[in-house]
Parts: structure tokens; sequence; C-alpha cells
């Protein structure tokens, strides 16, 4: 079995250099100076147990690899936004024997949020989601910190449309023994579905700091609270806290200054885009098929595409100005419309003046 890291940037590349520690092939896609810097000078992987500089083969794209082979997974752990594109042209990549990637290959998912696996299963025969709780850090081209423990992560995974399988069980056998939690499970978009509502937080983060902060908090909670209204509306599960809880308390024990989550890092690296529209927008694109207002959520995902496409450093904007936005939001919907107009006469899915 080979594994090919579609994204090594800090989650791909903990994950593919923790296998390669423990003997397993491993390629490592990336781009630009990260990928120049990997081929020169190694993957250089701070966790738990060190620093360890990891010299693998690293590719662009399908072309550097040659023809795929029948053993390859394929881990796609490239941001939301970005997974269309890595899907088609890697879906397309011929595989020795006959067929396409897309055709004959596994592909796990690896992303926040629950977009990824459905654009997946559009275009993939074996598709499989990746619940992660991987807290870690791109530092630098080349180099990557990923510093929990005794575990340096947890990876829930199983079938995308439901159950496992045996592929799940071998690759979730390779990451257990590469120092990752990998428990099999049967219905793993539950588990995402909850690990969403955390992320919820992340536009959070990104526009107005990680530094903790119990206004941040209250925000937060607000937003979850849109989110759990939109799931029960939509019949969607999820796994509860306590569930959650048992499942990471006292193996991923994260240290005392560890920098911000993967939307304040798309900030802090000024790659232009962000994952909001598949985290918060997630919660507004369930309340408008649902009829469940999501006015924190909505301002939310606005401020963090903001923050993107202007290349705003992280951190730019007050708690209490992200707060006013979301209550001046929630109050137009209390109205009766988000866009702050009346509600028509007959309800607000009955036809009105646009």
């Amino acid at each position: 079995m080979r594994f090919i890291i579609i994204g090594a940037g800090a989650v791909g590349a903990t994950i593919g250099g923790r296998l390669a520690q423990n003997g397993h092939e491993v390629v490592l896609v990336a781009r630009g100076a990260h990928a120049e810097t990997l081929r020169a000078d190694g993957l250089r992987l701070s966790t738990a147990d060190g620093t360890h500089v990891h010299r693998l083969p690293v590719a662009t794209g399908p072309a550097e690899t040659g023809a795929l082979r029948r053993d390859d997974v394929l881990l796609l752990a490239v941001k939301t936004q970005d997974a269309v594109a890595a899907l088609d042209t890697w879906g397309d990549a011929e595989v020795a024997g006959g067929g396409t990637a897309a055709q004959r290959l596994p592909v796990f998912c690896l992303q926040n949020g629950v977009e990824a696996e459905r654009l997946a299963l559009r275009r993939f025969a074996r598709v499989y989601g990746v619940c992660v709780w991987l807290p870690s850090t791109f530092l630098h081209p080349g180099s990557v910190s990923a510093l929990c423990a005794p575990l340096t992560g947890i990876l829930h995974l199983g079938l995308a449309a439901g159950g496992a399988d045996a592929t799940a069980r071998e690759v979730a056998g390779a990451l257990e023994a590469s120092g990752f939690g990998a428990p099999v499970v049967e219905d793993v978009m539950r588990w995402k579905y909850a690990k969403l509502l955390g992320n919820l937080g992340n536009a959070i983060q990104a526009t107005t700091g990680p530094e903790p902060d119990p206004a941040k908090g209250a925000l937060l909670r607000r937003a979850i609270r849109e989110a759990e209204a939109a799931f029960g509306a939509a019949g969607i599960a999820y796994a509860s806290e306590a569930e959650q809880s048992a499942a990471r308390e006292g193996r991923v024990n994260q240290p005392e200054g560890v920098r911000g989550g993967s939307s304040w890092q798309s900030l802090a690296r000024g790659t232009g885009s962000i994952e909001a529209d598949y985290l918060n927008g997630e919660i507004s694109l369930l309340g408008r098929l649902h009829g469940v207002p999501t006015p924190v959520n909505d301002v939310l995902r606005h401020a963090a595409n903001i923050f993107a496409r202007k290349g705003l450093p992280p951190g730019a904007m007050s708690v209490g100005d992200l707060t006013a936005l979301a209550d001046e939001a929630a109050a137009r919907a209390s109205a009766g419309r988000p866009d702050g107009r009346p509600a028509p006469p007959h309800g607000p899915s009955a036809p009105g003046p646009r």
C-alpha cells in the first residue's frame, strides 16, 4: 500500500511524515515554494517525540508519479475550496492495468466540513470520510509542527455513504501503527457533522485572533445554536459532546502556545481563500433549505471571506465589532427577513416582491 498525500500542508504532511516514519511508502503532493523545499531539504516534522526530517518523493501532480498503482491510496488533504480541482486532476489519472483513479482507487477526504465527500462521490467510486482531530501548524515551506501527545491525532474513518470495509480497516491499521487513533466507524459523517459545530468558530478565530475571550465563546455558542436548529430541521444526526470527549480525552493532549487553527493559518499565509463557505456556509445552506434563520453564521462566513479576499491579517477585527454585526443581522432576521425587509403576509416561504 502506497499513500499519496494530495495536499501536504499541516495535516497532510503530518500524516504523511508519520506514516513514512513507520515504514510506509508515501508520496507528498505539494506546490510552489513548499514543494521546492520538500524536494531540496525534505519534510521537517516536529511532533511530541522530537523533530525528524523525512526525505520523501514529492510531486506537483499525477504526471510526476507516472501511472498510479492498484495499491495506491489517495489521501485528499487540500482545503474544501480546492477539492474540485484536485479531484478532477487526480481522478483522471491512469492506473496501471487499466482504468482511472476515480474508477479504481480509494480516496479518503480529510477536510473540515461535510462537502468534500459529496464532491468526491460525484467523481470517485470509492470514497471515505475522515473526521480529523489533529492540531497542527504549517510553520514555513518544508516545516510542519504537530505536538499533541500521547497520540499525534485522532482520525475517525469510514465509507462516506455509510458503513466500513476492509480498505478502511487496513488504512486505519497503518494509521494506528503510526501514532494516530483511527477508529473505524459505520457513521463517519455523523462524526464530521459534530466536528463542524466546533469549526464554526474558525471564522471568529481568523478575524479576531486565537486568544481566548468570553465574548468569542459567546458568539460561537450563538453560531452553534443556529447549527443545531438547522441540523434538527434537516434531520441530521451528529455525535454528542460526550462521545467526542470520550474519544479524545487523555489521548491527544495539546500543549499550550499552539498557534491558530486552519482558517487562521490560511489568512496568516495569505493564501487568498478560506474554508468559511463550507463551515459557517454549510449552516447557512441548511438554514435556507429548511427555513431556519442563521444570521450569525451568515455574518461569520461573510467576514472571513472579506479577510481572505482582501488579504487582511488575521485578528485585525475586534470581537466587539464582529458581535455587533451579528447582532444587527439577528435583528433583521427576527424582523422577518434576512435583508431587513418585512416578511410577506403569508410567511417567509410565500412569494413576495423582489
